[in-house]
């Protein structure tokens, strides 16, 4: 996804229709929670996105802040100074009324006006300006969060705390984004966190789980921080299937490799032969050869590439390949969501793949902890109710369908967050990866991104039709 989606709020409408209610609290559960409770749980979630924003920047010296690491990405400063504009637009102005601290940084960092590749060349804050920027902000959006009414009678952006939810949200993915330009940076500082927990062996777990057939509830119509387009809730009736227990892991990508897959366009759509053609193609990012052995370089460091791990950095194209290389496709994203979700016992939708409980570090690999995803088979704490395992965390997993709105979608608080990335360009991904907070990760968020893409941490799994009973 695009974490950049921007509108001065001054300016967009909003739309009656996405006046739903929203009497959960930010779990999940049904009931109003205290406006006490709303406040602290929004306090907590900005003041994580913000210590995550910080020790992504002050990191690094002034020279590397302002440089521009990719093409793919805006140099960081300008990443730190957005987000700080967005909260000046969103929170102080519109949820707070207070005047404009800094109007004239609007178009500055209006990411719809100025795409990344053009960011450098503008006239940016440097980076102490921008933290000064970015902590005076929050300053007044702290006055604004204590001040405003948080029921859900009243106006709905302020409903549940959800501005400042959205607010949160939009941190944390600009983060993300921070953390791959990391990754992208040439030379890069090496950084460390513990490693995850170790996994069952995969040979232990069966090879796939079956989905069994019949209706559940996508998306939410009582998550109070859920984003427009992941509503309304509605039912879908998907087919039994079979799917994959744990994402792909290296070692079977790498059979993919050895066995030629990259030069076969056998297993390529045509408009994915031309793009692995055209940019040449021939394992994920970040992985190169040296003689018998494949290495990567991940946050600054060169290391051989760990078999059990699933295997990241690959865009839609592959993984669309190794899927027809291997006899399956790619799972759709209503049976992925069954598969998350879905509670065959209890006849409803979970929040989470384990239920409806806060993630911990024993359910899943999010948050920045451990900066690579866990072997696969890990978190037997996090598995779905199908069985299978890692659903939410460890790489996002690119599903077969198009971004497209759901049945009543309505655009709110504003058309740039969903609705103009509507339609065949943009492919959806599902689950969340290591560097995704959980503020973000739950199983009805939609990611997206063009099939191109390869700078996100992003893998996949694979799934195929069950057979007819009568065929059995």
């Amino acid at each position: 996804m695009n974490p950049e989606q921007s509108a001065n709020p001054e300016q967009s409408a909003r739309s009656e229709a996405a006046r739903s209610a929203r009497p959960a609290q930010p779990n999940g559960t049904r009931g109003e929670s205290p406006v006490a409770d709303r406040r602290a749980i929004a306090r907590a979630a900005l003041a994580r996105a913000r210590r995550r924003t910080l020790a992504l920047t002050d990191c690094l010296t002034d020279e590397e802040l302002t440089a521009q690491h990719s093409t793919l990405m805006s140099p960081l400063v300008w990443d730190l100074a957005h987000i700080g504009n967005q909260e000046e637009l969103w929170l102080v102005r519109r949820a707070g009324g207070e005047p404009a601290l800094r109007p004239d940084l609007d178009a500055l960092y209006d990411a719809f006006r100025h795409p990344r590749a053009d960011r450098p060349a503008l006239p940016l804050l440097g980076p102490e300006q921008a933290r000064e920027y970015v902590g005076r902000v929050r300053e007044h959006t702290s006055h604004v969060l204590e001040s405003v009414d948080l029921g859900t009678g009243g106006d709905p952006l302020l409903a549940e705390g959800f501005v400042f939810g959205m607010l949160a949200q939009h941190e944390q993915q600009h983060d993300e984004t921070m953390l791959a330009t990391h990754q992208l940076r040439p030379g890069a500082t090496v950084l460390h966190a513990p490693a995850p927990p170790a996994a069952a062996e995969v040979g232990a777990l069966p090879g796939e789980v079956l989905v069994a057939a019949g209706p559940f509830e996508m998306g939410t119509d009582t998550d109070p921080w859920a984003l427009d387009n992941e509503r309304p809730a509605h039912m879908v009736d998907v087919p039994e299937f079979w799917l994959d227990t744990v994402p792909v892991t290296n070692a079977a990508y790498l059979e993919f490799i050895a066995d030629g897959g990259y030069a076969d366009d056998r297993w390529w759509s045509p408009q994915g032969w031309r793009h692995r053609q055209d940019a040449d193609l021939t394992a994920p990012l970040f992985w190169r050869r040296d003689g018998d052995t494949w290495l990567r370089r991940r946050f600054g460091r060169t290391e051989p590439v760990p078999p059990a791990e699933p295997v990241l950095h690959v865009c839609w194209y592959e993984a669309d390949a190794y899927a027809r290389w291997a006899g399956r496709r790619l799972p759709t994203e209503a049976e992925w969501e069954k598969a998350a979700r879905h509670d065959p016992a209890e006849g409803r939708s979970r929040r989470y793949p384990w239920g409806d409980a806060e993630p911990t570090p024993e359910h899943a690999n999010l948050g920045q902890r451990h900066l690579r995803p866990a072997s696969a088979g890990a978190y037997p704490a996090g598995a779905a109710a199908c069985g299978a395992r890692q659903l939410l965390g460890d790489v996002w997993e690119w599903t077969a369908s198009d971004f497209l709105p759901y049945p009543g979608f309505a655009a709110f608080p504003y058309r740039e967050y969903s609705e103009v990335f509507f339609g065949p360009g943009h492919k959806v991904l599902r689950g969340g990866a290591f560097g995704v907070d959980e503020v973000v990760a739950r199983g009805t968020f939609r990611n997206w991104d063009l099939p191109i893409r390869r700078q996100i941490f992003a893998g996949f799994r694979t799934a195929r039709d069950a057979a007819p009973r009568e065929a059995r």
